[in-house]
C-alpha cells in the first residue's frame, strides 16, 4: 500500500480514538453542545483556529494563489478581521447572554431574542448551507487521496466523512476540542515546514518571479499575479463583504465562544486565532504559487496543494505536509457537523417536535443526526464542483440571511422580529435574483451575495424606525 496513504489512515485511526475515549465521559446535552462552558482560552483558541484552517482555507486558497497569485491572501485575511470583531465585539457580548439564559446554539439566541417562527427558518436554510460547507471539507480530503494514492472522489469522500463522523458522535463539541489539540499541532508543523522547502525547491522568491513570468510570457499577467489586488477588486470586496461578518456569526463558531468559561477566555483566545489566521495567510499563499510555477499545466487548481506537497519536498516532509492538510479539513469538518446536528436536534427537532425532550434523549437524537448529516455530506460533495463553490454557497446564505439580524439585534433593542423577517427575506431574494438572473453581478462592482448584504443591513436599519421592537431582553 502507499506509504503516504498508510500514515494518512494511521493519522485518522488516532483521531478516532481520542474521539471515542473522550466520547466515553460525555453524559450530558452540555457536555455534547458546549462542552459544559469550561473552555479555558486555550482550549478555545485551538478549536477556533482549527475550525477556520480548514478545505477553503489550504486547498481552497492554494488553488487561488495557483490561478491568481499574492491576492489570494485576501480570502485569510478577511477572515481574520471578522475573527477581531468576533473577539471584542460580538464574541464577549453573546456568550453572556448565553450564560444567562442556557443557550446552546445560534438557534437558541435567535429564539429568545426573536420568534421561534425566525429560529425555525433560518435553522432550515442554515441546514443546506452547512451541507454545503460540509461537503467541501470532504472534497479537501477527497483531493489529497486522490494525488497521494489515486482513490477516486467519491471513495475520498466517504473516508473523510467517515473519520469525521466516527469521533464527533462520540463527544460532539468536547471531542472535537481534544481532537483539535492533536491537529492544530500537526497543521502548523507540516505547513511550516512545507512553505520554505516549496520555495527553496523554486529557487527563492526571485526563482518564483521568474518562473511565473516563463509560463506567463506576459509581463502585466506576471504583474497582476504578484499584486495584492490582482484577482480584482470586485472578488476583494466581495469577499470582505462575504467573509468578516461570516466569521463574526457563522454559527458553529459562536456555539464555541459558549463554551468559553469566561468573557477574558473570549476575548484572548478569539484574538489569538485572529492573529495566528493573518500569518497563516501567506503560506498556502506561496505553496500555490510554488505549485503554479512547477506545474502549470495542472488541470485542476485545487490539487495543487497536494501536488507541492508531495513533488517538491522530500518524503518525511511530505508526509508531514500531507498529514496537516488531512488535519486541516478533518478539524473544520468536526466544527461544520457541530453546527449541523445541533440545527437539527436543538434547534428543530426539540423546538418544534419534542419541547419536553429529555436531556440523555437529545444526546441521542444529536448523534443520530450526526451520523445522517455525515452521509448527506457525502451526496453534497459528489455534486459540488469544487470547494470554493461549495463554501461560496454557505458564507453567502449565511451573511444574507442572519447576519444583519444577529449582529443588529445583539446591540440595538430596537430591532424587531418583522424587521429579521425583512432583512433576512430582501437579503436572500436579492442575492438569488442577481445570482441567476444577472449571472451574479451586483451593483456597481460588487456581486450578487455583496449586494445581497448590503441590502439586507440596510432593510434591518430602516425597520429600527418604520417598526421597533417593544421587547427587551431582561
Amino acid at each position: 500500500m502507499n506509504i503516504y496513504l498508510i500514515s494518512i489512515l494511521g493519522y485518522a485511526v488516532l483521531l478516532i480514538g481520542i474521539g471515542w475515549f473522550i466520547g466515553k465521559h460525555v453524559k450530558e446535552a452540555s457536555d455534547f453542545f458546549v462542552g459544559n462552558r469550561k473552555f479555558s482560552w486555550q482550549l478555545l483558541f485551538t478549536t477556533l483556529i482549527a475550525a477556520n484552517i480548514g478545505a477553503g482555507s489550504t486547498v481552497g486558497v492554494t488553488g487561488l494563489a495557483f490561478k491568481h497569485g499574492v491576492s489570494s491572501w485576501w480570502w485569510i485575511g478577511c477572515s481574520a478581521m471578522g475573527s477581531i470583531i468576533l473577539a471584542f465585539i460580538v464574541g464577549p457580548k453573546v456568550w453572556e447572554i448565553a450564560k444567562k439564559y442556557n443557550l446552546y446554539t445560534m438557534g437558541d439566541y435567535l429564539d429568545l431574542r426573536y420568534a421561534h417562527a425566525f429560529r425555525g427558518i433560518i435553522s432550515s436554510m442554515m441546514v443546506i448551507g452547512t451541507l454545503a460547507l460540509f461537503s467541501g471539507q470532504l472534497i479537501g480530503i477527497a483531493w489529497i487521496l486522490d494525488v497521494v494514492a489515486g482513490i477516486d472522489k467519491p471513495t475520498g469522500t466517504m473516508i473523510g466523512a467517515a473519520v469525521v463522523t466516527l469521533y464527533f458522535t462520540a463527544g460532539g463539541v468536547l471531542s472535537a476540542a481534544v481532537v483539535n489539540i492533536v491537529e492544530v499541532v500537526v497543521i502548523f508543523a507540516g505547513f511550516c515546514l512545507a512553505a520554505p522547502y516549496a520555495l527553496s525547491s523554486v529557487g527563492g522568491w526571485a526563482g518564483l518571479q521568474t518562473m511565473v513570468g516563463t509560463n506567463f510570457a506576459d509581463s502585466a499577467k506576471t504583474a497582476a499575479y504578484f499584486s495584492w489586488d490582482g484577482i480584482g477588486y470586485t472578488a476583494i470586496i466581495g469577499y470582505f463583504l462575504m467573509l468578516v461578518p461570516a466569521f463574526c456569526i457563522s454559527p458553529g463558531l459562536i456555539g464555541k465562544i459558549y463554551s468559553a468559561e469566561n468573557k477574558r477566555a473570549v476575548k484572548i483566545g478569539t484574538m489569538l486565532n485572529a492573529l495566528v489566521q493573518f500569518g497563516f495567510a501567506f503560506l498556502p499563499m506561496i505553496l500555490g504559487m510554488c505549485a503554479f510555477a512547477a506545474f502549470p499545466d495542472l488541470k485542476n487548481a485545487e490539487l495543487a496543494l497536494p501536488t507541492a506537497m508531495k513533488e517538491l519536498m522530500p518524503f518525511g516532509v511530505a508526509a508531514l505536509a500531507l498529514a496537516a492538510i488531512f488535519a486541516a479539513e478533518v478539524s473544520t469538518a468536526d466544527a461544520v457537523l457541530y453546527m449541523l446536528s445541533s440545527s437539527i436536534s436543538n434547534d428543530l427537532y426539540k423546538t418544534f417536535l419534542k419541547p419536553d425532550i429529555s436531556d440523555k434523549e437529545l444526546l441521542k437524537v444529536s448523534r443520530v443526526a450526526t451520523l445522517i448529516c455525515g452521509l448527506l455530506g457525502v451526496l453534497f460533495a459528489l455534486w459540488m464542483p469544487n470547494i470554493i463553490t461549495a463554501l461560496k454557497i454557505f458564507y453567502s446564505l449565511m451573511t444574507v440571511s442572519i447576519g444583519a439580524p444577529f449582529l443588529v439585534g445583539l446591540f440595538c433593542d430596537k430591532a424587531s422580529t418583522k424587521g429579521a423577517f425583512i432583512s433576512a427575506i430582501a437579503g436572500v431574494s436579492t442575492t438569488l435574483t442577481l445570482q441567476f438572473g444577472y449571472a451574479g453581478k451586483g451593483l456597481w462592482i460588487l456581486n450578487a451575495s455583496s449586494t445581497g448584504t448590503v441590502v439586507a443591513v440596510l432593510v434591518m436599519f430602516a425597520s429600527l424606525y418604520l417598526f421597533p421592537n417593544k421587547k427587551v431582553l431582561k
